[in-house]
């Protein structure tokens, strides 16, 4: 059997455990202490995220769309194979280490989709570009840590708390979407979108396009009343 390798590390921000990015053969593999965040091989219910975001959308011209976690660009390279022309997809991650490995390391995964037109990689928390501005994103697209949960870094749960929903519930236009992906199932933050003020559709998908390995579950959350202030 082909041995992990290990190529870089990285801290994550906040402390908590480094993020290692390992290599076998042509497979990538991000980490951090025993549990795996994500896999090359692995990125169906990831693609998901992207393709049934905009399929709820409908026409929408020029969409602006904000993905939050870069990871392995599963997400970011299916909303591009979907998005109309002239849509906007700014990427948030916090990690720059990241954002590196893509250009570097990983450049074999990502190819050139970080230079698509309409891509804008920002550099930091997708929290702050969230608060930042009222009704500016069609979609909201979360793929941070492993759900609502927090597990990589516990602070990621300030965007799932009944507060940063309120953030994401503003910042999104009208008819706008949340979409959350989760390692599992959690009946309280169901609880939470709906107190927001979405009408919320629960997804079970598989990991693996060919619709098997794990199942994963997506929130979509669609802005439909005015929220709580």
């Amino acid at each position: 059997m082909i041995p992990w390798i290990k190529l870089a590390s990285a801290a994550m921000p906040g402390g908590g455990p480094d993020l290692r990015l390992m290599r076998r053969g042509d497979e990538f593999s991000i980490m951090t202490g025993p549990v795996e965040l994500m896999n090359s091989r692995l990125g169906g219910s990831e693609e998901a995220l992207a393709t049934m975001t905009c399929a709820r959308l409908g026409g929408r011209a020029a969409p602006h769309l904000l993905i939050g976690g870069l990871g392995m660009g599963f997400t970011l390279r299916a909303a591009l194979a979907v998005v109309p022309p002239g849509a906007i997809l700014t990427v948030a991650e916090l990690v720059p280490e990241v954002i590196a490995w893509a250009r570097a390391e990983m450049a074999p995964v990502f190819g050139d989709c970080l230079d698509a037109p309409g891509v804008r990689i920002h550099e930091g928390d997708v929290g702050g570009l969230i608060r930042g501005q009222a009704a500016r994103y069609d979609a909201i697209l979360l793929d941070v840590d492993n759900g609502p949960t927090g597990l990589s870094r516990k602070s990621n749960d300030s965007l799932y708390d009944d507060t940063g929903l309120a953030a994401a519930h503003r910042a999104l236009r009208p008819g706008g979407v949340l979409s959350v992906w989760s390692s599992g199932p959690d009946t309280r933050f169901t609880q939470r979108l709906r107190r927001a003020g979405f009408a919320v559709d629960e997804v079970t998908v598989r990991a693996r396009k060919s619709g098997s390995g794990s199942r994963h579950v997506i929130w979509f959350a669609t802005k439909t009343s005015p929220g709580r202030s």
